[in-house]
């Protein structure tokens, strides 16, 4: 007599690999079609009738958005589980995608702050969930997602020119919405049909509410995040206007320099996962991604000739400090309910001080008439990734004996 259903064991192995497709297809929509529009800046512009700085909202407060809306993205997935709080912010990314294009400015603003929400959910649930279905496949998980982060703004800034020359600014931005739908379908499935997720979609667990916002490590991985993203973030906004200066690039030429900054990220977000399996203690990686993320201040200050070389140094370091503060995020998490808080507070913090980067940066260089005291800034921020991550990682066990802090599922031998 025959069954339809498959087997235990193929059913464990099918289930994770598609959450891991799922994982890399919604990274894919975390940052894509937020930098869409600087792909198209002076059409929405000159459309819109706005200034330079005031188009740059709907690039700017996404960011601003992931640190202020982080604490209501915790609770949102707190109350309809991973799976569903993840489906619906799918559901409202590709409303905002829409809506950005099909108005005036503060239409445009309106989808753009719905977009960020949006966002803000990914964000904060994607550490959670590796942490709860995939904690043995943490680092490689994590790694892989960081490095599709940085692959889909490259293949939104790439294509959406051309789909712009095609058409319009407006389909060309409205036109990513397909493919987040697309993902929303494949993340159903794969959240539907994973082993166990019906029994542990929600996220609550038994660590005491006044004790996970205490612990060291949780403030100093927020001030490390911190530090790391707004180097990031202020040189993504301003790389091409230094290799312009400095350099004499045009600015074709420095807007395609400042891609290998970009590109650089893949190698750091998917070697790291590797340095953190070959370590002993956690502490060596976070050292390594800060020392590999000074050659571009230093360099760009000492010998910006050799410009590349320190944009694939430092791009692969800042691809690589995402993936090691979110992998220790998933490791220090005492349960699943401290994973999903400890990760909001990291990147809501973090993000919040990312989103004055650029503007800082701006500041500095408009104060001073150069380059100098902008990058001196960076190289600040590189110091406090350094001290804190290192602080947050000193002491922990023997890697390679076992993880500390790892996440505990419930059962049996664990009811936390």
């Amino acid at each position: 007599m025959s069954t339809t259903h498959a087997p235990p064991g193929r059913a464990a192995a099918v289930a994770p690999a598609l959450l891991v497709g799922a994982i890399l297809l919604l990274a894919l929509n975390l940052r894509g079609p937020i930098v869409a529009v600087s792909a198209v800046t002076e059409q929405v512009r000159a459309d819109l009738g706005v200034d330079a700085a005031t188009v740059g909202l709907l690039t700017s407060l996404p960011v601003l958005c992931f640190g202020l809306a982080t604490p209501l993205a915790s609770v949102w997935l707190d109350r309809l589980g991973l799976g569903r709080g993840v489906l619906v912010a799918l559901a409202v990314l590709a409303a905002g995608v829409l809506l950005r294009s099909a108005g005036g400015f503060g239409v445009a603003l309106a989808g753009t702050l719905l977009i960020g929400a949006a966002v803000t959910v990914g964000n904060v649930a994607v550490p959670v969930i590796v942490g709860r279905d995939l904690p043995e496949r943490a680092g490689p998980v994590l790694g892989m997602y960081t490095a599709a982060l940085n692959v889909g703004s490259m293949i939104t800034l790439s294509a959406t020119v051309p789909l712009a020359g095609a058409t319009d600014w407006r389909l060309a931005l409205a036109a990513w919405s397909g493919f987040v739908l697309v993902t929303g379908v494949v993340w159903w499935w794969a959240t539907r049909t994973l082993p166990g997720t019906a029994r542990t979609d929600g996220t609550h667990g038994p660590s005491p509410a006044g004790t996970w916002w205490r612990r060291p490590v949780t403030w100093g991985l927020t001030i490390a995040f911190a530090g790391q993203a707004f180097s990031y973030y202020g040189v993504t906004a301003w790389l091409p206007t230094l290799l312009a200066d400095r350099l004499g690039m045009t600015a074709v030429a420095a807007g395609a320099g400042a891609s290998v900054f970009q590109i650089a990220a893949i190698g750091g977000a998917l070697g790291v996962p590797l340095l953190l399996r070959w370590c002993r203690t956690e502490w060596v990686p976070v050292a390594v991604v800060a020392a590999a993320w000074t050659p571009l201040p230093l360099g760009l200050l000492l010998a910006p000739e050799w410009w590349a070389v320190w944009c694939v140094l430092s791009g692969a370091a800042q691809g690589g400090g995402l993936t090691v503060i979110f992998t220790l995020v998933v490791r220090r998490a005492r349960d699943l309910t401290e994973n999903r808080r400890m990760s909001a507070l990291v990147q809501g913090g973090g993000y919040a001080v990312a989103s004055a980067g650029p503007f800082v940066l701006g500041a500095a260089y408009g104060a001073t008439g150069g380059w100098t005291a902008p990058l001196l800034v960076v190289l600040g921020a590189i110091g406090v990734l350094l001290v804190a991550g290192v602080a947050a990682a000193w002491g922990a066990r023997d890697l390679r004996g076992g993880q500390r802090g790892a996440v505990r599922r419930p059962g049996p031998g664990n009811p936390g």
